[in-house]
């Protein structure tokens, strides 16, 4: 296997708590590295594991794991751990992993897994539309549709996810979630490909030439895949059509760097929001 083989990549540093007396990565942990790559695998998918298995009546259980060795890895080293779906059968699906330290092959694994009741265990046909999932992403297709809409259309979508992730995860209190702005408001929702929403955001008018975006919010499981840049282009396209000059966010200070690498430069000093660090950024548009 090459890295060119694969379009899913998990990468770890090895830690020192995983080599053995040899100095070397203990055997039984390219287990769990190929399991972390799984793992990102759905969320490659845009699918949150569990409501996305809900969805689909089912659960993934493994029914054999191959491991074969061809180098070590030691401590410290990179590793970057490719996952690619092989094959997807009437009740089973064959997972290949293969582990690379650079270019050089460590390790590969062959994971099968059976779809299955799970009350009951017993085997189950895949889903259509989890077949149809993995084929797509494998040939390389995207993974979330975006909409753009006003609060009628997409506003029940986005109130679960921004309640999901300001009030349940970030402890904002409720009452000033969902404001008298959003009924005006131009708003994003990226869908993944059983329909559910993964992300969004809004937009709103400040005044002649101002627009402002906010709420922000990404399912927390799928973090990491771009999802909340495709909502935030969309919102910062919605504005450039409508001849905005520029557009202005305040940005919680663990997202400084998302909104930097966006085009978002800093204004002012650090404030508080909600209880929660922000910093005012704006990104001129024209």
């Amino acid at each position: 296997m090459q890295r060119q083989d694969f379009r899913c990549f998990h990468r770890l540093r090895v830690r020192w708590a995983e080599v053995d007396i040899q100095k070397i990565v203990f055997n039984a942990h390219y287990l769990t590295y190929a399991d972390c790559a799984m793992t990102d695998y759905w969320r490659a998918l845009a699918l949150p594991y569990e409501t996305g298995m809900q969805a689909l009546g089912g659960e993934v259980y493994l029914k054999q794991a191959t491991v074969q060795y061809h180098a070590s890895a030691r401590l410290d080293d990179l590793l970057d751990v490719g996952m690619r779906c092989a094959r997807v059968g009437h009740t089973s699906l064959l997972f290949e992993c293969a582990m690379f330290a650079g270019d050089r092959l460590l390790a590969t694994v062959e994971l099968v897994y059976v779809f299955a009741d799970p009350a009951t265990q017993t085997k189950r046909p895949v889903p259509p539309a989890l077949r149809t999932m993995i084929e797509h992403y494998e040939a390389g297709g995207e993974m979330v549709e975006l909409r753009v809409g006003d609060w009628a259309t997409l506003g029940a979508d986005a109130t679960a996810l921004r309640m999901a992730v300001f009030v349940q995860e970030q402890g904002i209190d409720p009452a000033i979630e969902l404001d008298a702005h959003d009924p005006t408001a131009v708003h994003a929702v990226a869908y993944n490909r059983l329909a559910q929403p993964v992300a969004t955001g809004r937009l709103l008018y400040e005044a002649p030439g101002d627009a402002r975006i906010g709420r922000m919010a990404v399912d927390r499981v799928v973090r990491g895949q771009r999802w909340g840049r495709a909502v935030l282009d969309a919102l910062v396209r919605a504005a450039q059509a409508r001849g905005d000059a520029q557009v202005t966010l305040h940005a919680q200070c663990s997202a400084e760097g998302f909104y930097r690498r966006a085009g978002f430069v800093p204004v002012g000093a650090v404030f508080e929001e909600a209880g929660i660090a922000h910093i005012t950024m704006r990104r001129m548009l024209s």
